[in-house]
């Protein structure tokens, strides 16, 4: 595909990156076919899959903005820490799940713990690198795209981390599921809860305004003002869906 081609000469690093995690998806989809182990009631190869195939469809989008960016050399460190921070994380996720254990919320044993602090760390770094990255196309002066493109692309980057640091508001509540513990019934792969409020689902709408906006910048978009009037709905829409959620109310229902 002309698209992948154009990704790999675009950021060589990102490109492989995110083929390696599409690669460990389809490992862990042939796994929740031939293992039948459960954690919460849902097969253990769930999380890390989605979680493979969202850092991978991350990267690539990353890899092809970044192209936009002048200085190079700092593209390559910031490309060079998102696959480090990704790569340990999914690791880890994967580890859990193969040790029949969550990953998340898990302070159970020393080892859980260890592995949860561990994944805050490196959450941490992939946080630090996301902020340096929309700076830097806040401080850029120039660049070679349209206006309106480029605000779809500082706005994507900005909901993105903006729910991202959602998802850290988990980690201190120490669950997602609102109303009842996790792991009651919810809808097939994602789990979302189909009877309590569940914060999964802001995060996860939230964080793809990464892909969305830029694509509504390049293909739809004539102006910045429509880009400014369409984040300004996909952002409430998507507060809305986390305030359902912090409420307890089950979209689902």
């Amino acid at each position: 595909m002309k698209l992948l081609v154009e990704l790999r000469k675009r950021n060589t690093l990102l490109y492989w990156f995110g083929l390696y995690n599409f690669a460990g998806a389809i490992l862990c989809l042939v796994l929740m076919f031939i293992d039948k182990t459960q954690i919460l009631g849902i097969s253990a190869w769930i999380k890390p899959f989605k979680f493979f195939a969202s850092v991978g469809l991350m990267v690539w989008t990353m890899g092809w903005l970044m192209y936009y960016l002048d200085n190079q050399k700092k593209v390559t460190l910031y490309s060079i820490l998102l696959t480090v921070s990704m790569f340990v994380e999914n690791a880890l996720i994967f580890l859990q799940s193969a040790r029949a254990t969550t990953s998340h919320f898990n302070i159970g044993t020393a080892t859980d713990g260890i592995i949860f602090a561990l994944m805050g760390i490196f959450i941490l770094v992939f946080t630090i690198t996301a902020v340096l990255i929309i700076i830097a196309f806040f401080r850029q002066k120039s660049f070679s795209i349209p206006k309106h493109y480029l605000w779809s692309i500082r706005l994507g980057l900005i909901f993105f981390l903006f729910f991202c640091i959602e998802g850290g508001f988990m980690l201190r509540l120490s669950k997602h599921t609102i109303g009842a513990p996790d792991g009651g019934p919810g809808l097939p792969l994602v789990n979302w809860s189909t009877q309590y409020g569940d914060l999964r689902i802001a995060h996860f709408i939230g964080i793809h305004a990464l892909q969305l906006l830029p694509l509504f910048g390049y293909y739809i978009a004539k102006n910045a003002r429509q880009v400014q009037i369409f984040a300004g709905i996909y952002f409430i829409f998507t507060m809305f869906l986390l305030i359902s959620s912090l409420k307890g109310i089950s979209l689902f229902a």
